[in-house]
Formats: C-alpha cells, sequence, structure tokens
C-alpha cells in the first residue's frame, strides 16, 4: 500500500460524496466491481461519459509536475517502476511549454550580452 498526498480542497463530486475511496475488489468470478464511487452515475451527470478513472491519474501526475513536484517524486506517488512510465502520464499544456520557451530565451541572451571587458592593469615601475 502506498500513501498518495491529496488536495486540502476537494470537488464539488467529492463534497456530494460520490467519489469515495475506490476499491479494489472482484467478484467471484474475478471481475473488478465498479459501483464502489459511483463512476458511471457521476461521469453521466457531468457530460463526460468518455471520461475514465485512468484518466484522472494523467491529469493528478500532471498537476503535480505543474506545482513543481519533481518526476522522482511522482513516480512513488503512481507507484511506477521507471521515471520513463511516469513521464507518459505528464501532459504539460501550451502554456507551460511556451513558457519554458520564453525562460531559455532570456537565459541565452543573459549569455550572449556584450559584457564589458575589464580595464588592462598597468603595473608602473
Amino acid at each position: 500500500m502506498r500513501s498518495l498526498p491529496l488536495p486540502t480542497t476537494s470537488t464539488a463530486a467529492g463534497r456530494r460524496g460520490h467519489l469515495r475511496r475506490v476499491h479494489r475488489r472482484t467478484d467471484r468470478r474475478g471481475l473488478r466491481l465498479r459501483d464502489a464511487t459511483h463512476w458511471d452515475d457521476v461521469v453521466t451527470k457531468l457530460g463526460y461519459e468518455h471520461l475514465r478513472r485512468h484518466d484522472l491519474r494523467h491529469t493528478g501526475l500532471t498537476w503535480f509536475a505543474d506545482a513543481g513536484v519533481r518526476v522522482h517524486v511522482l513516480r512513488k506517488i503512481a507507484g511506477h517502476g521507471s521515471l520513463t512510465t511516469t513521464q507518459r502520464y505528464l501532459h504539460p499544456d501550451v502554456h507551460k511549454i511556451t513558457a519554458a520557451g520564453a525562460a531559455l530565451s532570456a537565459h541565452l541572451s543573459v549569455l550572449r550580452a556584450p559584457r564589458s571587458l575589464p580595464r588592462p592593469i598597468l603595473v608602473t615601475r
């Protein structure tokens, strides 16, 4: 079992009690039970029938990364064996990518800026 950090604020669905703990129980045929969170009812009411539970793992890990959590910590949170797997879950938006490009441009412009050369030191005897 692993610990999962949760934000102190909750979603509207969580406040209504629809999103309870996910249980990984199976019936006697070995099929997973999906009714622990009433997932199908919740996503239908919200108009997101295409949304899968697994999509929330991608969203959650991306939000953690956007908040500055390092990828090796995200790997532990997700329970992944490799950083490569965790990186597949991260989906930065176009604003983050644009900001990264702007930060690199600013950094490089400082490096290329003309520098004033120090005056030669005159040694007199």
